[in-house]
């Protein structure tokens, strides 16, 4: 349980961006692989299409965020992710 709250420490090696996109995409499957076994016993799912375009769109978001988070802190030299915030040293 203490690993947990690391998370929320600002000296940590946590992505929460790619947290909150992974808990997004794993909801998303969780609403696929109920939709195809209501489908199969021939249910309607009452959810909103809004609420499956939401996590999916917080997916996309969170991952591409986190995936240019990366990207530029590899241009500028940086090893470790400190949240966009550029380490030089001269």
């Amino acid at each position: 349980m203490k690993k947990f709250w690391t998370m929320f420490d600002d000296n940590n090696s946590v992505n929460e961006k790619a947290v909150i996109g992974f808990g997004a995409f794993i909801v998303m499957i969780i609403f696929a692989i109920v939709d195809i076994v209501t489908g199969i016993l021939n249910r309607p799912l009452l959810v909103n299409e809004f609420i499956f375009d939401s996590f999916k769109l917080l997916t996309v978001a969170c991952f591409g965020i986190a995936s240019v988070d990366k990207w530029i802190n590899k241009k500028h030299g940086n090893e470790e992710n400190n949240e966009g915030e550029s380490e030089s040293t001269n």
